[in-house]
């Protein structure tokens, strides 16, 4: 992977400085009010300002969260709005679109279900058809890139070249992709949406949604929506994220870099039973996915051209038995067996348990923060482990 140029690297500075607070405190509080002091002759300005002396009630806004809000906007190249689950974001994406069909293959199950739950809620029906069938206006194409839960990037630029062509959208789904990872704006995306969950978030301790457009105008658009779906998030969980994205640009870059070696080096180990490589048994991984390894395709697209600040920390292997698979997430010393991503703890996951519809055979990973030696160590012991059957 070669290194990051200054044009995609993430602002420690806007990370740290990016927030505009008022009153002495270093650290914000956590704000508790639902409610706010009117000013006199009223400021109808002010809902939903990031200016914090405009705040009228805590559902339209409050000022951790308007906080949290400018310091996204800025470190994703764009105006980002919060929500209270990377759910609760995904469906206020649908009802901010009002799509005639949409186009989806694959990715993660929770974005299937949120969508089904919005055509549920329909009277006219809302068409489902695949990224490669053809397109027509009104569609809104739903991409997610790199994919749940392989870690394999597609083509940004391609699908908006599609989608545009016939006048409909485009959303991006770039939860596995956090900045400075990649910018799908660049690529002609007209919305990103992020589960802030994971590596916004990144220590496991919060649920928050995030989207991000190209104008404040539709900004406004999605704020409205929000204050009357009232799926903004809690005062608490803004607190946790504002201190998080402080570091940001400390943890991103360090999970690219383990997650993309690691994998690397599980390739490596894809080799015939009877063989090992670097005391990993062979027989016992027959593939591992993750975008560092896709080569470039037919129409000249490579990942890491769209992934310019470096690759996903998130990808899955399979293993030749199910057994295997079962067994791994308990066989490990540093990786917790648990669903969900992005944290500083390494995850390990038996999909299958998570998504029903998952190859048994698959596992995913998640890197964390850790010593990247301990990590592969701890993986080598435990698939030699696994294919002794101890």
């Amino acid at each position: 992977m070669s290194p990051q140029s200054p044009a995609c690297q993430l602002s420690g500075t806007q990370l740290v400085h990016g927030d505009h607070g008022p009153g002495s405190e270093v650290a914000p509080s956590i704000s508790v009010t639902t409610t706010f002091r009117a000013v006199p002759h009223g400021d109808p300005e002010g809902l939903g300002a990031m200016n914090p002396e405009k705040h009228v009630y805590s559902r339209y806004s409050q000022n951790v969260t308007s906080r949290v809000e400018q310091i996204l906007s800025k470190v994703n190249q764009g105006h980002a709005i919060t929500y209270a689950s990377g759910l609760a974001a995904a469906f206020s994406a649908l009802v901010h679109f009002k799509p005639k069909r949409i186009a989806i293959s694959g990715g993660y199950m929770g974005c299937h279900g949120a969508i089904s739950t919005y055509i549920k809620g329909r009277f006219a029906d809302t068409a489902m058809i695949g990224l490669d069938d053809e397109f027509q206006e009104g569609d809104l194409c739903w991409v997610e890139s790199p994919l749940n839960p392989t870690g394999e990037s597609r083509n940004i630029k391609y699908y908006a070249d599609k989608i545009h062509a016939v006048g409909g959208k485009l959303l991006i789904d770039s939860t596995f992709g956090p900045p400075p990872l990649q910018y799908p704006f660049k690529w002609g995306a007209d919305c990103v949406f992020h589960s802030g969950t994971k590596y916004f978030g990144g220590h496991s301790d919060l649920l928050c949604g995030i989207i991000i457009v190209k104008t404040e105008a539709e900004r406004e658009q999605l704020w409205h929506d929000r204050v009357y779906m009232g799926n903004m998030m809690g005062s608490l969980e803004s607190w946790l994220l504002l201190r998080s994205l402080r570091t940001m640009h400390l943890r991103i870059p360090r999970q690219s870099a383990s997650g993309t070696e690691i994998a690397q080096w599980l390739s490596r180990a894809v080799v015939p039973e009877g063989q090992e490589y670097d005391g990993i048994p062979g027989g016992v991984i027959t593939k591992v996915w993750h975008s560092s390894l896709q080569e470039t395709d037919a129409d000249g697209f490579n990942p890491s051209v769209q992934m310019e600040g470096g690759f996903n920390a998130c990808f899955s292997i399979l293993l030749s038995k199910k057994e295997y698979a079962e067994k791994l997430p308990h066989s490990l010393e540093y990786f917790v067996p648990a669903t969900s991503l992005g944290g500083v703890e390494s995850l390990v996951e038996h999909r299958i348990r998570a998504d029903p519809k998952e190859n048994p055979l698959l596992v995913r990973l998640s890197i964390g923060v850790e010593d990247v030696a301990d990590l592969k160590d701890d993986l080598q012991k435990a698939l030699v482990e696994i294919s002794k059957g101890i």
